[in-house]
């Protein structure tokens, strides 16, 4: 568990870094994000501080942004993507197969924090449907057996 007093201390940092930049919310979540590898429930009421904003508004990006998470995540990171060229091959009978070989479904974390399983919406990579991102790297035509592969090489 994160100490508040330094997740504090930490977010100020950040926000110093982009004092008077304009449209800051954004990067500074992404700062969050990298140092903390989420953005703690801690760091909300100090952003909107340090940005006149209400906790609201900045929950509502967090929670908007797919590429947000207000938990960490777990050791590895899979990726499937959700957009329609990938699901006409075949992504939906994929990202079905994979939730119930890891018991998770998106934007959940396996019990032994091993893996995390995400939706993306396009990897830019529609001609090798249906596309996954691996731990930052780009698998294009994943199917049962070679998410299963994947799936046991992380493990």
């Amino acid at each position: 568990m994160l100490d508040s007093d330094a997740v504090t201390q930490q977010v100020e940092e950040i926000l110093a870094r982009h004092k008077g930049r304009e449209g800051a919310l954004l990067p500074i979540l992404h700062d969050i994000q990298a140092d903390f590898g989420h953005v703690p429930e801690a760091a909300l009421p100090v952003i909107a501080r340090g940005l006149n904003l209400s906790r609201a508004e900045v929950h509502g990006v967090v929670s908007f942004y797919h590429d947000f998470r207000t938990r960490p995540a777990g050791a590895h990171v899979v990726k499937l993507c959700r957009a329609e060229a990938c699901k006409s091959v075949g992504a939906d009978r994929v990202a079905r197969h994979v939730k119930t070989r890891l018991g998770v479904d998106f934007h959940e974390t396996t019990a032994d924090g091993r893996v995390t399983l995400e939706p993306v919406f396009c990897l830019g990579l529609c001609a090798c449907g249906p596309a996954a991102l691996v731990d930052g790297r780009l698998v294009g035509r994943v199917d049962e057996a070679r998410i299963d592969a994947i799936v046991e090489g992380l493990e």
